[in-house]
């Protein structure tokens, strides 16, 4: 599956959701992770229905235990990602410290969405 058609996949298993949509819409804009194989062993992709779901809690559990080796801002939005998720609480003072601009606009359009304001896909 290409990132192109997991993004498309992934989109519609979390439509309608916004919190899901946001957190999808984070890993998209942020481009690192769908393109890895070894962070695609948590995306289940349903055959034959172009759906796909990230497994947060297992995610994140993989990146804290160093199985996912990542700089910290890459570490920062997959966690974020997985809390606007609901599955992994982070303390938001401490991930978005040292997040460059661009991924602070990504999160800034994730929050929004999650809250209603439907930003995804379109981001800076």
């Amino acid at each position: 599956m290409t990132s192109a058609s997991l993004a498309q996949a992934l989109r519609a298993c979390a439509s309608g959701i916004y919190a899901a949509e946001a957190a999808v819409g984070m890993l998209i804009a942020h481009a690192a992770w769908l393109d890895r194989d070894d962070f695609r062993r948590f995306i289940d992709a349903a055959p034959g229905t172009g759906m796909a779901a990230i497994d947060w809690p297992a995610a994140a559990a993989a990146l804290s235990a160093g199985q996912l080796p990542s700089s910290q801002g890459e570490q920062k939005m997959l966690r974020m990602a997985a809390s606007i998720a609901g599955h992994a609480p982070v303390v938001l003072g401490d991930t978005i410290t040292g997040i460059d601009d661009h991924n602070i606009q990504i999160v800034i359009a994730a929050i929004l969405h999650a809250s209603g304001q439907r930003r995804f896909p379109s981001i800076p």
